[in-house]
């Protein structure tokens, strides 16, 4: 069993290193990985290109979107998470979009971080309905770095690496279909390409495989003033069950959004976000595990932030609530 570096009393050692070890570690060490998910995001309904290229310029302006993930705040290794996107549509006609991807994570010994370019192009239909198709292709890199690991088991064939670097291409599809008014449907394979981590070995192979993500919301008018969106996002990847978040925000006159989210056998959330102007958004969502790791962390912890610069070209719902 390998442990990090930092020192714990005896009751930690055997709890919280342990679970580390399992949790976030077992995919990057095991002899055979069926599959492993890519990062989660509860403010998924507001980071839609992060997963589907073919969101790319809807908005129908220049856009920046950041998003900060603190997992497990309190279990030493866990994850950490950065994601940058840009985005734009091109053209009189808005049916191209460009967009842009920064994206890092960091959880034990492991860093992975990727940069890719989004394309989309949409077809315009009766009453405003629009079916995007999207492209996203870049590059992932993944860096392990072994001397943050004791290794006590001195036969241990790990102890022959060092530093593990692994430059991957990657390449994904998407289709968004929705109106500028109050819903949308996506479908999308972030990466579609499959990879092998550890491959030139006999006593570890991780696999990535391709992640398949399915969104869908509604915005419903429940006043002048009040608006109600349910949303929901499923992934699937083969090997690992299905995971599936749920969330309900509620948009109070223009400016003010509370919500909560469910992901299905793992978490509760809290979300609540301010448009502070018509080009500004921020937003928070806090995350109480009721998973067996509950009892060693105190949440996690999600940062949101956007920005739309300039006028948009097309009448849009200020602010669009997707």
């Amino acid at each position: 069993m390998k442990q990090t570096k930092k020192q714990y009393n005896k009751r930690n050692i055997c709890s919280i290193n342990w679970l580390v070890s399992c949790v976030i570690l077992l995919g990057l060490f095991s002899t055979k990985i069926q599959a492993q998910q890519d990062s989660q995001y509860t403010q998924y309904m507001y980071n839609t290109q992060t997963v589907n290229p073919a969101y790319a310029g809807s908005r129908g302006t220049f856009g920046i979107t950041s998003l900060y993930r603190n997992q497990w705040v309190g279990l030493d290794g866990a994850p950490e998470t950065l994601n940058l996107s840009l985005n734009t549509p091109v053209g009189l006609t808005e049916r191209v979009g460009l967009g842009l991807n920064f994206y890092k994570d960091k959880a034990g010994p492991a860093d992975e971080s990727s940069i890719s370019a989004d394309f989309s192009y949409t077809l315009n239909f009766d009453n405003d309905v629009k079916l995007a198709f999207g492209i996203k292709a870049g590059i992932n890199l993944l860096n392990v770095d072994y001397s943050l690991l004791n290794i006590f088991d001195p036969s241990d064939a790990l102890q022959q690496f060092n530093i593990e670097n692994r430059l991957k291409p990657l390449f994904g599809l998407g289709l968004y279909l929705h109106n500028d008014r109050n819903w949308y449907v996506g479908l999308s394979v972030p990466n579609i390409l499959e990879t092998s981590h550890y491959d030139d070995t006999t006593v570890s192979n991780a696999s990535e495989r391709a992640n398949i993500y399915a969104i869908a919301g509604y915005v419903f008018q429940l006043g002048k003033n009040t608006k109600f969106k349910p949303s929901v996002l499923g992934k699937y990847v083969s090997g690992a069950p299905v995971a599936l978040d749920f969330s309900a925000n509620f948009l109070f006159n223009e400016k003010f959004t509370l919500g909560a989210a469910y992901r299905l056998d793992a978490a509760v959330s809290a979300l609540v976000g301010f448009q502070l102007s018509e080009g500004m958004m921020i937003g928070y969502a806090y995350d109480y595990s009721i998973q067996e790791l509950t009892n060693y962390n105190s949440g996690s912890h999600e940062i949101f932030l956007r920005f739309e610069l300039g006028k948009r070209t097309r009448r849009l719902i200020t602010p669009r609530f997707f």
